[in-house]
């Protein structure tokens, strides 16, 4: 795996709030050392686990500066900055370079559906060429059931062939292994990561560069195994009942909403309720729910 420019185990970081609904900057920040030290790669900060959609602008950028005021490495950070307008997608690249941060994770524009690849190309390259800054790596991110924009496989070759050193990954949050298969077999040395954590054993088989998953808030120390042993024989055994573990939290997220349900799963894990919050369209889980996840939690637990 180390002819990949990106690999690894990164967590999508969920967003902690405050009481008053805003982003829970200290809590978020203990979180993303948490993380590494449970054995996380590093943290891939606002994206869908993490609500960034539901954010200011103003509101990512503080989030961002709070992880490296509080010591994490920018090596260690991924952030999501692609929004629907250009202008703004552009201004948070910008930003997050601005602080030493080099990789992102960049959704398309995705208001407007049944776009054709020349638009996304055309999107993609506005930003990338605005942006002009050759210690930029880019992640692609692929994830039409909730975007409703598609990436396809010839666009992602177009976008490699014009900016080589600056599209190094997509995180293949589809859950298709197939187009994993297909992208992997496509764009050798290529970055495709996992969105589905127990796809994670069969991506890193097949030559894929490890993942960007939800469940990393919680078992971040199993798939850290997974990545680290999965081509040792002798850890075979361990390498499989570390894969089960995932999926078992993986599953019991999957039972509810899954946002709000990984959050509350934080929360059971570090014994702080604060996690329950979430913000507006998501709702916390009813407290029948929480009830019938906490029971699950600690059956797996």
């Amino acid at each position: 795996m180390s002819h990949h420019r990106i690999t690894g185990v990164f967590s999508a970081a969920a967003t902690p709030l405050t009481a008053d609904n805003a982003p829970d900057l200290g809590l978020f920040t203990d979180h993303c050392r948490r993380l590494l030290a449970e054995g996380c790669h590093g943290v891939a900060l606002l994206g869908t686990t993490g609500e960034a959609n539901s954010f200011s602008g103003s509101e990512r950028r503080a989030i961002l500066e709070a992880a490296l005021e509080a010591g994490i490495p920018a090596d260690k950070l991924l952030p999501g900055t692609g929004v629907v307008a250009i202008p703004e997608t552009i201004e948070l690249t910008r930003h997050a370079l601005s602080l030493g941060v080099t990789k992102v994770v960049m959704l398309p524009p995705f208001y407007y559906k049944g776009v054709s690849d020349d638009g996304l190309f055309a999107a993609y390259s506005q930003v990338l060429e605005k942006v002009a800054d050759t210690r930029l790596q880019v992640i692609l991110y692929h994830i039409p059931q909730v975007s409703g924009v598609p990436l396809s496989i010839s666009l992602i070759g177009r976008l490699i062939a014009a900016f080589p050193e600056t599209v190094v990954g997509v995180k293949e949050s589809a859950g298709d292994f197939n187009n994993m298969q297909a992208i992997i077999a496509a764009y050798p040395g290529f970055s495709v990561l996992a969105g589905a954590d127990p796809l994670l054993l069969p991506l890193l088989k097949a030559g894929g560069a490890g993942c960007i998953t939800a469940t990393s808030n919680l078992v971040a120390d199993s798939l850290r195994t997974v990545y680290d042993h999965v081509h040792d024989e002798r850890r075979a055994g361990e390498v499989e009942a570390a894969q089960a573990r995932i999926n078992a939290y993986r599953t019991l997220s999957n039972s509810y909403v899954q946002i709000p349900t990984i959050k509350a799963m934080v929360g059971l894990k570090t014994g702080n309720p604060a996690w329950k919050r979430t913000r507006a369209p998501l709702m916390p889980l009813s407290d029948t729910d929480y009830a019938a996840l906490a029971e699950s939690y600690a059956n797996l637990s």
